[in-house]
């Protein structure tokens, strides 16, 4: 088997060598022998387990123990339990799965709720009639108003009041957030409402525009975990080629 310095298994995965030994230190890599000067010794064992490593944690995509989980394999690999760590892998694509089937069906009761373009009629409602009609907080509700997604008109005395049309927007929102959509990609959704031509609701709710300078992961949601699971099929093909290589460690 090759052996390594820190500074060559630094240069082979393109990170730091005080990266490869922070790694190390909390429990990501299996330790290293030491020579009799103190520098250790890495082994394909250890590139493996930084080259997983860094597909694990390269994911954007964070919520609901995503994250939590993807380090959890990587311990489970540092401590060489690998049918455990191939346990979690399988798990770990199925709430990625999972994720997406929220995402999509987000969308699809989304375009259940645009069809029906003129909503029933109702009584107007108060922010806070409207946020517990919602099931939301009132400082939700103000929020998504303070970012531009909906704006409500007020009676003569300022108080604001929600009409039939406001509740089915603000029922859009509500679902998308449920999903993890982000604030902007439904405040591009609700701006293209109105437009005769615009594109679906999929494609708009991944699709940033080019006037949006700063993008996060959830700005292109079904992207994201498209790619986060194309990882996580890649980490259940690279855990058995560690299991072989720490039979040679």
């Amino acid at each position: 088997m090759n052996t390594y310095r820190t500074s060559e298994i630094a240069n082979l995965t393109g990170l730091h060598p005080n990266t490869i030994r922070l790694y190390e230190e909390i429990g990501f890599l299996t330790k290293p022998r030491r020579l009799p000067n103190g520098y250790r010794v890495y082994t394909d064992l250890h590139l493996g387990q930084v080259r997983l490593i860094r597909l694990a944690l390269r994911a954007e995509v964070l919520q609901n123990g995503l994250r939590k989980q993807a380090v959890a394999i990587i311990r489970l690999c540092a401590e060489r339990h690998f049918s455990e760590a191939q346990k979690q892998a399988q798990a770990y694509l199925e709430m990625i799965d999972r994720e997406t089937g929220f995402a999509w069906q987000a969308i699809r009761s989304v375009e259940t709720i645009l069809l029906n373009k003129e909503p029933a009629d109702s009584p107007p409602q108060t922010r806070s009639q409207a946020a517990s009609l919602l099931g939301i907080t009132v400082d939700t509700l103000r929020n998504w108003e303070l970012n531009g997604l909906l704006t409500v008109r007020r009676m003569q005395n300022g108080y604001r009041v929600y009409d039939a049309h406001d509740l089915q927007r603000l029922s859009v929102i509500r679902t998308l957030r449920t999903a993890n959509y982000s604030l902007s990609s439904i405040l591009r959704l609700m701006n293209n409402l109105s437009c005769t031509q615009s594109p679906g609701v999929a494609e708009t709710l991944d699709t940033p525009g080019e006037n949006e300078e700063i993008v996060s992961v959830c700005d292109h949601l079904l992207a994201s975990l498209s790619a986060l699971r194309a990882d996580a099929l890649e980490i259940c093909k690279q855990i058995p080629a560690l299991e072989k290589l720490a039979t040679l460690h």
